[in-house]
């Protein structure tokens, strides 16, 4: 199982286009490490923001009642994709890992590939 750090380090390398990323708490909102160029973009507030997507996710689910979870998240922009995939280990509720990814670079099915892999082998 990967460490943090290692993690991040994995999701910058190996996936093509990868701006930034971030395992976040959506509990708090803090995001617990992060990787990537800041002059792109702020991922500590990133972290935030989209800790609100995830809490916005989750009360519609229950209040339309749906069953299962969430297994990513995507967002798309005119120059970026944001992928968001919550954490589902055991030591992982209450966490998500956030990837932004150039668009013009990235590769959307084979990132959200990668990243699920990642998330499965994340050791919190």
């Amino acid at each position: 199982m990967a460490q943090m750090e290692s993690a991040l380090s994995d999701a910058m390398s190996t996936i093509d286009g990868a701006v930034g990323v971030a395992l976040v708490d959506y509990t708090s909102g803090m995001a617990l490490a992060t990787l990537g160029d800041n002059n792109v973009l702020n991922l500590d507030v990133a972290a935030a923001g989209n800790t609100d997507v995830v809490r916005a996710k989750l009360r519609t689910m229950e209040m339309l009642e749906l069953q299962g979870t969430i297994e990513d998240i995507l967002i798309t922009l005119t120059a970026q994709y944001h992928l968001i995939r919550p954490v589902t280990g055991k030591n992982g509720a209450g966490l998500f890992l956030y990837l932004v990814l150039d668009r013009k670079r990235a590769n959307l099915a084979l990132a959200r590939h990668r990243l699920a892999r990642l998330e499965a082998e994340l050791e919190v």
